[in-house]
């Protein structure tokens, strides 16, 4: 076998389409990174491949579960990978000027999850720009355009009550990726994909959470209407509440969970 390179893809990707069990899905988020490994074979540039296979499984992690194991052995990596552990260094020294990972010298290298207060954040500027994105769709975007949206839209509408939730999950991403892609504002969907590559977990986890997954549908159904419609100042406010609810929920149930084990501990 050829020198070992090995890759990752989303889990949701590989799912079942028969697959339609909320509680019983056999595709949990991963609780280390090493789950999410794989072989192939390939051309490609070494350093630049593994950069994006460590960030890929990173991000197909469930960083905030009480039990993932968030170090990185950099020696298992290059085992793992069966390569030299140059390549392993130079991705996870980009991946920690991007904000993946902390290194800690004489300690290790850690998957850094995002404080309540930073993912607070970032989803208010996600609301803003995709707002701004759906104002725009209703100027510059063809009929044709906008109804691709409403095919991804409708896709679980019949059956949300039962629908796998880590397909929903990515289902509801392309959604509102579609939404900052039909802007035509290259810019804007950028910036907005910059913070959805730290925001896969928590949205993945929050949309695990409570009705999130009927009350989303609802709000897409709106939101595809009143592009529609060319209705832009709706579409923008519909958008902004939408996203401004997992904002809500998010706060609302990590200082739940925090409470709760400050109790338990007690």
């Amino acid at each position: 076998m050829p020198l070992g390179v090995w890759y990752t893809t989303y889990q949701a990707r590989h799912r079942g389409s028969n697959s339609l069990d909320m509680q019983d899905s056999s595709d949990a988020p991963a609780r280390s990174i090493s789950a999410q490994l794989r072989p192939v074979s390939a051309n490609f540039s070494l350093k630049e491949h593994i950069y994006g296979v460590l960030r890929s499984a990173i991000m197909d992690m469930d960083i905030y579960g009480d039990d993932v194991d968030l170090r990185l052995d950099e020696r298992k990596l290059a085992e793992q990978l069966g390569i030299s552990r140059t390549p392993i260094r130079e991705a996870l020294a980009k991946l920690e000027q991007e904000g993946f990972v902390v290194i800690q010298p004489r300690k290790g290298v850690y998957v850094k999850p995002k404080t309540l207060e930073e993912i607070l954040e970032m989803v208010v500027v996600w609301a803003a720009l995709e707002s701004m994105a759906a104002r725009l769709v209703t100027q510059v975007a063809t009929d044709e355009q906008i109804s691709s949206l409403r095919a991804i839209g409708v896709k679980h509408s019949s059956h949300s009550g039962r629908a796998d939730i880590a397909e929903y999950s990515e289902a509801n991403i392309k959604f509102h990726q579609r939404i900052l892609e039909m802007s035509r504002c290259a810019l804007l969907k950028d910036t907005a994909d910059g913070l959805l590559q730290h925001m896969y977990a928590v949205r993945r986890r929050a949309m695990r959470e409570g009705d999130r997954v009927n009350r989303s549908v609802v709000d897409h159904m709106a939101i595809i209407e009143a592009i529609e419609n060319r209705e832009g100042e709706l579409a923008a406010m519909l958008v902004r509440d939408h996203t401004m609810k997992l904002h809500d929920h998010i706060r609302k149930t990590w200082l739940e969970y925090q409470a709760l084990k400050g109790s338990s501990s007690a």
